[in-house]
This record gives C-alpha cells, structure tokens and sequence, in this order.
C-alpha cells in the first residue's frame, strides 16, 4: 500500500510563498503520476497540477505563472512551488498518484495522502 505523506502547509498572507512536498516511495515517484488537488470549504475538489510518468508537467491554466510542480524521483518527493499567494488559494491541498495519468486527471487516482492545510490572510 502506496503511503503519501503531505508537508509544507501552514498560513501565510497574501502575496506571500509556500513550497509543498509529497513524500512518496521512489518506485512510486519515478513511475507513477502524480499531482496536487485542492479543496477549498464548500467548493469542490480541483485539480492543481501533473506530473505525468514521462515527467510531463502540468498545472491548471488559472493557476499557471504562480505555481510551479516538480518531482525528485530519486528521492522519491512530489513539489508543489506557490508564489504570490491570494485567499483564493486557501484550501486543504492533496497529494495523489497513479500508474495511469488519465486517472488522476479525472479525480480518481489510486491513492491519496490526507492533506495538507493553506490558509492565506489578506
């Protein structure tokens, strides 16, 4: 059973920096898809970013220019680089993974870890 443990959250304002990390097995890292997901209270779950099995990076089209998603296969570690955070990007932030990166786009990776908070002030 695939772990996937979340850190790097905490409270910042706006205008401000977070870097997340996702700690996964370097198996999982190196051949699995993996991303970020968020959730906001009282919204629905969206997906932030990619990181494909080819390591082809993507991030949602409104979150493009701020952050930044990367993967250290070796160390078996998914990166979630958030610049110039707004309240908008308050949200419980998921870290997930997949064999089949079509899986993850469509919200139903494999595995999931349990979050980790952002709370961004004005």
């Amino acid at each position: 059973q695939e772990q996937l443990v979340e850190s790097g959250g905490g409270s910042v304002q706006s205008g401000g920096s977070l870097k997340l990390s996702c700690t996964a097995s370097r198996y999982t890292a190196a051949s699995f898809a993996m991303g970020w997901f968020r959730q906001a209270a009282g919204k629905e779950r969206e997906l932030v970013a990619t990181v494909d099995n080819d390591s082809t990076r993507n991030v949602a089209d409104s979150l493009k220019g701020r952050f930044t998603v990367s993967r250290d296969n070796a160390k078996g570690i998914l990166y979630l680089q958030m610049n110039n955070l707004t309240p908008d990007d308050t949200a419980m932030y998921y870290c997930a993974a997949d064999p089949i990166i079509v899986n993850l786009k469509r919200g139903q990776p494999g595995y999931w870890g349990r979050g980790t908070q952002v709370t961004v002030s004005p």
